[in-house]
């Protein structure tokens, strides 16, 4: 019985001359089980440092219970507390996580130019006949899709910036209707735009009964029936 109660005294007086007398302490500071070098080995509470060597290498004094720190450029650093364990084994293996590689930053240009390309005359001019002709689509809905008598064979051609071709003749209701009317009567007593003008005598020719009047031209007929055609226009707008 003294045996035992003098070992277990003797084990714990072991312990504590080693918790309280300074050790020196062999490690090795690895990442991926390969070593590194130039770490910062560092006892916080003892005040003192070291490095590590080419192999990761590192020896310092410590105590029980010491804080160990351990520092590197491209590696997490990573913190400890020494046990009394460590100290006996005397082989410590510190395990450092590398940092995430930085990306190099990519300047993207806000805006990029280009040189405006020269327009093309025939293009823009297809493009104006189509615009063109949609509205008249718009305003006459029997237009091309031959429920008007002869409406297929009805065309209209426009210029971009030029007068109006001479291809086909004029109608003979046109005619009739620029020699009896002014200006001032599409406008002022029509109350249509300048620039709707010619798209109303347009809408007007459409109708078969403007090739009555033209067979039979009256002054007041035509303009009864300009001005119930003008009813009809509105409507479309």
């Amino acid at each position: 019985m003294k045996v035992k109660l003098l070992t277990t005294i003797s084990f714990f007086t072991y312990q504590l001359s080693i918790s309280q007398t300074e050790k020196l302490l062999h490690g090795k500071v690895v990442s991926n089980n390969k070593p590194i070098s130039k770490v910062e080995v560092i006892n916080k509470t003892a005040k003192t440092s070291t490095t590590t060597n080419s192999l990761g290498e590192f020896s310092i004094s410590v105590k029980a219970k010491d804080s160990l720190l351990f520092f590197t450029k491209d590696y997490f650093f990573t913190r400890m507390k020494v046990t009394s364990e460590n100290i006996q084994a005397n082989n410590l293996v510190v395990k450092m996580i590398p940092k995430p590689e930085e990306l190099e930053e990519v300047i993207i240009p806000a805006e990029i130019k280009f040189d405006p390309l020269p327009p093309d005359p025939e293009t823009v001019a297809e493009i104006d006949r189509d615009k063109r002709a949609k509205d008249l689509k718009q305003y006459i809905p029997q237009y091309n899709d031959g429920s008007i008598t002869n409406g297929m064979q009805t065309s209209f051609k426009f210029s971009l910036g030029k007068s109006r071709e001479k291809d086909e003749p004029e109608s003979a209701f046109k005619k009739l209707i620029r020699k009896t009317c002014s200006k001032d009567f599409f406008t002022k007593n029509l109350k249509i735009a300048a620039e709707q003008k010619e798209l109303f005598i347009d809408f007007c020719d459409a109708d078969p009964k403007s090739k009555s009047i033209t067979s039979n031209p009256n002054i007041l007929t035509t303009i009864e029936f300009l001005t119930a055609k003008n009813e009809e226009f509105k409507k479309l707008k």
